[in-house]
């Protein structure tokens, strides 16, 4: 049986192009992009099939964090193909930012606004409803504070809020760039659950992480990404 379709796939193209299998979510190839005129991604090749959890390794300043800008349409594509969710990123950057979301070092949240009203909004921008937030915010274990305002929590808050955030918006491909990072126990095992559910979700998730025994445990395939290049992690 033939995998399904991603949602939103775009189905009419011009038949002189190569035909990006209906199952992917993510195809680079020789993808360059240029952080002042340095190439953090020096001819990056990638692919990602729809469900399932990928591991981004590699050492600080190889170019995970780029990468995963470059998907979610962050940072411009200097030269080469990229296409994500069915969106030519050369063509267009904003179109697919509704089918993903980017979880990074900033909450991208609003000092002024709640918790539950932080995750509200950022729903709704994603053409979600309250039902998703509240969900995504009970998932995260964040319902006691969720009349507290963002400049209050902690930072370990601020990151179960982010990701609740990024949950609320139900994306079919998660960026997640060093997720464990500032969490306690209770909030890793919350993180980790979700990981491990989201391929039966239908969720495709790339995780950027320098810890790598916990990931991996997760993870259904390594890609280490080195001198702004991507090398697959063959299965034992």
């Amino acid at each position: 049986m033939s995998e399904p379709r991603p949602r939103g796939f775009a189905a009419d193209r011009d038949a002189s192009l190569p035909l990006t299998p209906v199952s992917s979510v993510v195809r680079l190839r020789t993808a360059v992009c240029l952080l002042g005129r340095f190439p953090a991604l020096a001819g990056l090749d990638l692919d990602l099939d729809a469900g399932g959890v990928v591991l981004l390794s590699g050492p600080n300043g190889a170019g995970k964090t780029t990468l995963l800008r470059l998907l979610a349409g962050l940072l411009p594509l200097h030269s080469g193909e990229a296409t994500v969710l069915g969106a030519d990123l050369g063509v267009d950057r904003r179109s697919h930012r509704r089918r993903l979301a980017l979880v990074g070092h900033d909450t991208f949240c609003y000092d002024d606004l709640t918790v539950r009203e932080n995750l509200r909004f950022s729903a709704r921008a994603a053409g979600r409803d309250a039902a998703a937030a509240d969900a995504a915010m009970a998932r995260l274990g964040l319902e006691p504070i969720a009349d507290v305002v963002h400049a209050r929590l902690s930072a370990g808050q601020r990151r179960r809020l982010a990701l609740a955030v990024a949950l609320g918006r139900d994306p079919e491909l998660l960026l997640l760039d060093e997720p464990h990072a500032g969490l306690d126990a209770e909030g890793r095992e919350v993180l980790d659950a979700l990981l491990r559910d989201a391929r039966a979700e239908g969720r495709t998730v790339l995780v950027a992480s320098h810890e790598l025994d916990r990931t991996r445990a997760l993870a259904d395939r390594e890609v280490v990404v080195r001198g702004g290049r991507a090398y697959p992690v063959e299965a034992a």
